[in-house]
């Protein structure tokens, strides 16, 4: 495990209580606490789109309580939708997977060198058929694991987001500056390729209800670890001094 994922892991941990509250009336369907549920800033209806998103989840994503790919699941239609869970993928035991990487309209949200920005390419209903939008749902390293470890996903055109945006997940700590959760990823994504800037504002409400709560709840804001870095605030750089024991004489 990375030591941000361990240090994210045990302070979530040290929040628990020695002795368990009373088990609050939870949420069916985001799993919450019924006074801090986001569903009621979902949409009232799904979200008609022409492309699919396809997140392909790492396993140790799955465990953590503040996800946001289920925010994508609940406002777009069941057939504009795939979530995958696993630590390799291949087309070979998904027939529907197998259909993604083989269309020509697949792209892979993953910055690099080979990725070309997502606001070059044509508004998804001049393709016919919109884009299958990729997005590895995970830590910066599990998204590289997962990525490794699947020769189909490096076939796959690969795009990036030019717009500079900020992450409103404040809560967990992002890589870089620029890097965003997955529900930012693909609000900002559809917005660009469905043409429609709405789809991001609407996308982002249940985020920013989600990291409201947990700040009103004692939750601290969170810098990027660039950010940190870049101000001598990482703990690999701080130098904690622990004064010596003074004695009168």
């Amino acid at each position: 495990m990375a030591e941000d994922d361990f240090n994210e892991v045990f302070q979530e941990l040290s929040c628990i209580p020695a002795d368990p509250p009373k088990k609050r009336e939870q949420c069916h369907r985001c799993r919450r606490p019924l006074t801090v549920c986001w569903c009621p800033f979902l949409p009232s209806e799904p979200l008609q789109i022409n492309s699919t998103i396809v997140i392909l989840q790492h396993p140790g994503e799955e465990k953590r309580c503040l996800r946001t790919a289920p925010m994508l699941e609940y406002s777009l239609p069941k057939a504009n939708f795939l979530l995958l869970k696993g630590r390799r993928f291949s087309s070979s035991n998904n027939e529907r997977l197998k259909h993604i990487f083989a269309s020509p309209n697949t792209l892979l949200c993953y910055p690099g060198p080979r990725a070309v920005s997502l606001e070059t390419l044509p508004i998804a209903k001049e393709t016919g058929d919109g884009y299958n939008i990729i997005i590895l749902d995970g830590t910066w390293p599990q998204a590289k694991s997962l990525y490794a470890n699947c020769a189909e996903l490096k076939k796959v055109k690969q795009v990036q987001i030019n717009s500079k945006m900020a992450s409103e997940y404040v809560i967990r700590t992002q890589p870089t500056e620029t890097a965003l959760s997955t529900v930012e990823t693909a609000a900002e994504a559809l917005s660009i390729l469905e043409g429609n800037p709405t789809l991001k504002e609407v996308l982002l409400q249940p985020l920013k209800a989600l990291c409201g709560f947990q700040l009103a709840h004692g939750a601290l804001t969170h810098q990027s670890k660039e950010f940190l870095i870049k101000n001598g605030l990482h703990k690999s750089q701080m130098n904690f001094y622990i004064p010596q024991k003074e004695y009168l004489v």
